[in-house]
């Protein structure tokens, strides 16, 4: 049995390990010509443990994590469910030899034929897809009714895949809202001054500056962690994200794909082997 084209190995893969090839040839010398040993030194200095420890640890954080790991495991069964799909390709649903051709009175028996192939290993879209249309073939007897049905059905597959897919674009969406809810609480406690130290009115000057440096030192201090919350909370929300929304087009690319060999399976064993009792030419010379 021929594979189906859009099956066969893709180039994507590679493609990208080429591009990271490229632009670390190019980024990498620039980086060494430009910096200094002692600001790569700095910049590394800086995440330390505890930086990272509250870069990932936080109440949005958790939120993301959630969203995230709920979304994962939906996205990897239903990559499962195509990998399940894809192995009734394997099994000879149809003829195959060449020059084999399906007559009206065979569309019965090989519709039963695949009932009783697929119905030990569950639903199939490629077997319904040939159950409904032999069964039309079996009724009509004309060709352009079973590639009408055999379209119908895909459009149904693929809008029902659309449909289920709705809980995984709501969690992809929500995860980086609740980003931005981190961002605005943390600029929202940025914005909230301490309270003011009361001075006495005849306090010496080296006493009222000192009060003054705590007072402004403590409220850059809250400022900074404030600000550092916000930016944390954007900086994994926006990250989680981008991992999401990659896995999410590459199952919803693989159950496409699933429904286009579907189509291609039918439109090779099925509708090219259909045999029409009244052809084309013979019913416009009528």
């Amino acid at each position: 049995m021929s594979v189906p084209s859009s099956r066969r190995s893709s180039r994507e893969w590679l493609l990208l390990v080429a591009a990271i090839v490229v632009v670390a040839v190019v980024l990498v010398p620039l980086w060494q010509i430009t910096g200094t040993a002692e600001a790569r030194a700095q910049f590394m200095a800086r995440w330390t443990p505890e930086r990272f420890a509250k870069l990932l640890i936080g109440p949005e954080q958790a939120a993301c994590y959630v969203c995230f790991v709920w979304a994962g495991l939906i996205l990897m069964e239903r990559f499962g469910e195509v990998r399940r799909q894809r192995q009734s390709f394997a099994h000879e649903l149809l003829p195959t030899e060449e020059g084999a051709r399906i007559l009206p009175e065979d569309a019965r028996p090989l519709s039963r034929k695949v009932d009783q192939t697929i119905s030990r290993r569950g639903p199939s879209i490629l077997a319904n897809m040939i159950r409904l249309g032999l069964n039309k073939y079996a009724v009509s007897k004309a060709g352009p009714d079973v590639a009408e049905v055999v379209r119908n059905q895909a459009e149904v597959e693929g809008s029902r895949f659309v449909a289920t897919m709705n809980t995984v674009n709501y969690l992809a969406w929500a995860i980086p809202a609740v980003g931005f809810v981190g961002t605005v609480r943390g600029l929202a406690g940025a914005l909230m001054t301490p309270p003011r130290p009361e001075l006495a009115e005849n306090l010496p000057p080296d006493q009222y500056i000192t009060q003054y440096t705590q007072y402004t030192n403590s409220f850059l201090d809250q400022v900074t962690g404030y600000l550092g919350t916000a930016f944390d909370c954007t900086l994994i929300a926006l990250v989680l994200s981008l991992v999401l929304m990659y896995i999410l087009h590459s199952v919803q690319k693989a159950e496409e794909t699933l429904v286009i060999d579907c189509q291609d399976y039918c439109q090779e064993h099925l509708l090219l082997r259909l045999y029409d009792p009244h052809p084309a030419g013979e019913l416009a010379g009528r």
